[in-house]
């Protein structure tokens, strides 16, 4: 089948990409012109395991294309995907700015029936608002007689497995009544489906809604058990046998029970700014999702509260290193990441920070170009030399198993705040470290 995909970001791109290797035609549309000539050489803008693989291969077989041409894109397929940012606004609203060009821009240049498929996460009701901008751009072109609909299919991919959330997704949800675009989306993604039949229908605006609520319930268990935490140290019980006792029940699970810094990305954090949003629109209270930002917002200050708690306030003269950047492993996303608050909040109290991620070092390089207190570093042996203390803010692979003996010899003290729970406190205790975790009483 041949499918455009307007955008090109995170979740346009590995669905190009993925709907490419299927045997699909995609044509991706964006109107960044040194993006587009990027990835038609193949050059990846973010890191994602197993993507650049597939763009490569997809371009070389000639069943991926990228282009800012708009016009191009609406001839190339009678299925249009919608998959541009939607950003908070500053009042925590989605901004639909993007959404609505690409509905415009379709309903000027259609020539021939289409079926729009909204793939941003957007506010109930946008496939709606979505039709109407497109059928009044048909009517002010007297083109009434073309045939449009437009179906909402939220995406739920993972950060750091997002191909692979992509090519076996959990669950396909399309929102959509009319009968001819069900089948039609049945066929495009008959591939994915092939265990088993994955995919849900519902209404536009349930399948908005879908997506909202499902982010917004991760985040919620996230807060949860960090909650837990902050009462597991008070309490002097191991938040870790604590989880493991919980995550045993199958009606809780245990995914996203992990205590440690807060939730961060593009995506938890939005969303739930959106959903009060939405909750404020339609004259609706919500205090559970009002007290999980509220909770992830303080649990990020959690090792700078440790921090403090060792050294006082005043931290001139002393240097921290920071192993873990990025907000989760197998990304290189620093937004929202609870590293940045962090070094904020050391580089205040006039410390210096040394830090490294194994794929995020130039991201936050760039954001903290102009701090000369903050050095990111190419190793995480060259970011201990000479520091107080390790802050670890991202529980990547490569610092599960160091060699504490020369991490002991490196650091000035041996001093660990361990903001993932790395490391088991035993461990630590017989290398002679004094070990802040959380949820667990510390070692000193």
């Amino acid at each position: 089948m041949r499918v455009t995909i307007f955008g090109s970001g995170y979740v346009g791109l590995v669905q190009a990409a993925v709907f490419a290797e299927a045997g699909h035609q995609v044509c991706c549309v964006d109107i960044d012109q040194h993006r587009v000539d990027k990835l038609n050489q193949g050059n990846i803008p973010i890191f994602e395991p197993g993507l650049e693989d597939l763009v490569v291969r997809n371009i070389d077989q000639q069943r991926l294309m990228f282009t800012t041409d708009s016009t191009q894109g609406v001839e190339f397929a009678d299925i249009l995907f919608i998959a541009v940012g939607t950003p908070s606004n500053p009042d925590g609203s989605a901004d639909l700015s993007a959404v609505r060009a690409v509905a415009t821009t379709i309903g000027q240049q259609m020539a021939s029936d289409k079926i729009v498929v909204n793939k941003s996460t957007v506010p109930v009701g946008t496939a709606d608002e979505v039709a109407a901008i497109i059928a009044g751009e048909l009517e002010r072109r007297a083109d009434e007689h073309l045939q449009i609909d437009v179906a909402s299919n939220p995406e739920f991919l993972k950060e750091g497995a997002a191909v692979s959330d992509c090519r076996s997704p959990d669950r396909i949800i399309i929102g959509a009544t009319v009968a001819s675009t069900l089948a039609t989306l049945r066929e495009l993604y008959a591939p994915f489906c092939r265990q088993r039949d994955k995919i849900i229908t519902m209404d536009r605006r349930s399948a908005e809604l879908t997506k909202y609520a499902a982010n917004c319930m991760l985040a919620t268990k996230i807060s949860f058990i960090n909650e837990m935490a902050k009462m597991a140290e008070k309490m002097g019980a191991d938040i870790e046998q604590v989880r493991r006792g919980i995550g045993s029940d199958p009606r809780i699970g245990y995914h996203f029970i992990y205590p440690g810094l807060g939730f961060g990305g593009s995506c938890f954090p939005k969303d739930i700014d959106a959903m009060l949003s939405m909750a404020n629109t339609f004259q609706v209270d919500n205090y559970l999702l009002e007290a999980v930002k509220t909770t992830n917002a303080q649990q990020k200050k959690s090792l700078v509260n440790k921090v403090v708690a060792r050294y006082g306030n005043d931290l001139r003269g002393k240097t921290f290193a920071i192993w873990g950047l990025a907000f989760k492993p197998n990304t290189d996303d620093i937004r929202e990441a609870p590293s940045r608050v962090t070094i904020n909040a050391l580089v205040s109290m006039g410390a210096r920070v040394q830090g490294f991620d194994p794929k995020a070092g130039k991201a936050t390089a760039q954001v903290y170009r102009n701090v000369e207190q903050v050095l990111i570093c190419n190793s995480k042996e060259e970011a201990i030399e000479g520091c107080d203390a390790l802050l670890i803010c991202t529980e990547w692979e490569a610092f599960r198993a160091p060699d504490f003996s020369h991490l002991k010899q490196s650091l000035g003290e041996p001093v660990i705040f361990d903001g993932r729970n790395l490391y088991e406190r035993e461990q630590l205790q017989r290398y002679g470290f004094e070990y802040y975790c959380i949820g667990r009483s510390a070692i000193v």
